[in-house]
């Protein structure tokens, strides 16, 4: 098992720099997520983790040693890809095999290793069908036992879980998750998916353009994320977002509202530039003249909770409310945020101001 350390890594694609200065610490056996939007860079660094792309510059190092022109072959790395790459003429056992054979390991050894895997991953029955008899969810797990059989260092992951339908994600998020526990192996994750990055994560790394944004625990970078960017990507529905003025105790909303300061985010700063930043969970109902005046557009009911979509201080907002409320659209609401738990930004560095609470 091994620690991975990238240091200064530059990754240019011709004129195109799609990774300008990154440094990242992973600990051993700790289970990384990358997340980010399409472009943000997060594939790209996978693959120079998996040796499937040079540096431009920077080191690497895995362990303590230094990869920069180590061939992916030689790095004990395992990648688990989000198409399977699975060979289609191979039954499964062959298919876990393969790496193993070209190392020439005795086959008694390659069949201990398939039968300790397969029993781990629960796919003992399958281990004589080829993959086109097997579901979804049955190739993910032949592709990570694939992985598993090899021993590696490290494990890397690239949006394995995109292919499946929502049941199959969550199951198979789960299993994997246990799989980082039971094998104590440091792994790597790729996704756009938050909900994936905040439920199997030790930390998060949120990336924008090629440039980390944030690192740290899902509740950390959910409960103190430390820009507009992160505030936004991470949490679903997206928080919400209101342009206010603070003006002395009082913070004045767009259209003449206003709410009293709450004390968490005590600044010491004032004036226009600033964003009031609420999620949708962390809104309550309140009676007429308490909080902010709201017509409903639109109700979403989800069964535990209700989401409904407003309209407020001129701008959209979502707000998830108990559904015995019984909202209905057309109707109206008073809306104030759960004291302790609103966000405030400076709306030209876009930057997460920190309250008095230092949080």
């Amino acid at each position: 098992m091994a620690s991975i350390s990238l240091r200064n890594v530059v990754k240019k694609y011709g004129a195109a720099t799609v990774i300008p200065d990154l440094n990242l610490e992973i600990e051993d056996e700790e289970f990384i997520v990358l997340v980010g939007p399409s472009g943000c860079g997060k594939s790209t660094l996978l693959r120079v983790l998996a040796g499937l792309e040079a540096i431009d510059g920077g080191d690497l190092m895995i362990g303590d040693r230094r990869v920069n022109d180590v061939p992916a072959a030689k790095r004990d790395i395992a990648m688990v890809f989000q198409d399977y790459a699975l060979y289609p003429h191979m039954t499964v056992r062959q298919n876990m095999a393969f790496a193993l054979e070209m190392r020439d390991l005795p086959a008694s050894e390659i069949n201990a290793k398939i039968d300790a895997a397969a029993k781990l991953l629960d796919i003992h029955p399958y281990l004589d069908r080829r993959p086109k008899a097997l579901s979804g969810g049955q190739r993910q797990r032949v592709a990570m036992g694939r992985a598993i059989v090899r021993d590696p260092q490290v494990f890397l992951f690239d949006e394995p879980l995109s292919n499946l339908d929502a049941k199959l994600r969550g199951q198979v998020r789960a299993e994997i998750k246990t799989l980082s526990r039971q094998l104590r192996t440091t792994m790597v994750f790729v996704t756009h998916d938050q909900i994936e990055a905040m439920t199997m994560a030790d930390r998060i790394v949120v990336m924008k353009s090629g440039v980390i944004q944030q690192v740290g625990t899902p509740e950390e970078v959910y409960e103190a994320p430390i820009n507009l960017f992160v505030a936004s990507f991470i949490g679903s529905p997206s928080m919400n977002f209101l342009p206010i003025t603070l003006e002395g105790e009082q913070l004045r909303l767009a259209g003449g509202d206003s709410l009293p300061l709450d004390s968490g985010l005590s600044t010491g700063v004032s004036g226009p530039d600033l964003i009031l930043g609420v999620r949708p969970e962390h809104f309550e109902v309140v009676p007429e003249g308490q909080g902010i005046p709201a017509e409903i557009m639109l109700v979403e009911p989800l069964g535990s909770d209700t989401l409904i979509h407003v309209r407020a201080a001129e701008q959209d907002l979502i707000a998830r409310v108990s559904p015995d409320l019984r909202p209905v659209a057309g109707g109206s609401v008073f809306l104030r945020p759960i004291a302790g738990k609103a966000h405030l930004f400076d709306s030209a560095t876009e930057m997460r101001l920190i309250g008095k609470n230092g949080k």
